[in-house]
């Protein structure tokens, strides 16, 4: 009698992280000497600091170089640093499936200062833009439709900056949702 199963897995090497840093640091100065302006490492992970109108030239040039190849654009967001200059900061994380590698991007602006955006190289940076703008209020130049994505179109502000002010509703639970209530409007209906 024959045997029906799933083939045998081939053993494959899945070590993460096939480039190094120094690689990644070296190709990209030599291409774009006066796009960063700093660069740190923990744990591994490679951060580098780019001057804001150099962030396409730098994501085009680390996207198409074939030996990086960052091809995915895993996450960007906005880092509200308050009483600091400059204020915000946008992180970008890209990796580069072709060689298991990850780095750090991060591009400076204070209150106003609009961030080219990356829509052009990257779809998915689209909405990513849309929430950094709609919940910390970084504008992106050049975004196709920078307009509020998460909360109402008549907010006011950007919840997420450091300035806005923790407040709030108590939460309603059992042992004191009569108390909470009685201060609702609708309790006075």
């Amino acid at each position: 009698m024959r045997s029906i199963g799933h083939p045998k897995p081939s053993i494959v090497n899945l070590t993460w992280g096939c480039m190094d840093n120094a690689t990644v640091l070296e190709r990209l100065r030599g291409a774009l000497p006066t796009a960063v302006e700093n660069s740190s490492e923990s744990r591994g992970e490679l951060s580098i600091f780019v001057r804001r109108d150099a962030i396409v030239d730098v994501t085009r040039f680390l996207r198409d170089d074939p030996t990086l190849s960052y091809n995915f654009l895993e996450n960007l967001c906005g880092v509200d640093y308050l009483g600091r200059t400059p204020r915000f900061e946008v992180v970008y994380h890209l990796l580069s499936h072709k060689n298991r590698h990850r780095i750090c991007l991060k591009v400076g602006a204070n209150e106003g200062e609009a961030v080219p955006t990356l829509t052009g190289l990257w779809a998915t940076a689209n909405w990513q833009e849309r929430e950094a703008y709609d919940l910390m209020g970084i504008p992106f130049a050049g975004h196709p439709g920078l307009q509020r994505i998460l909360l109402p179109d008549d907010w006011e502000g950007h919840p997420l900056r450091k300035d806005v002010p923790l407040g709030g509703e108590e939460v309603a639970f059992t042992f004191n949702e009569d108390q909470i209530y009685a201060h609702k409007p609708f309790a006075k209906e």
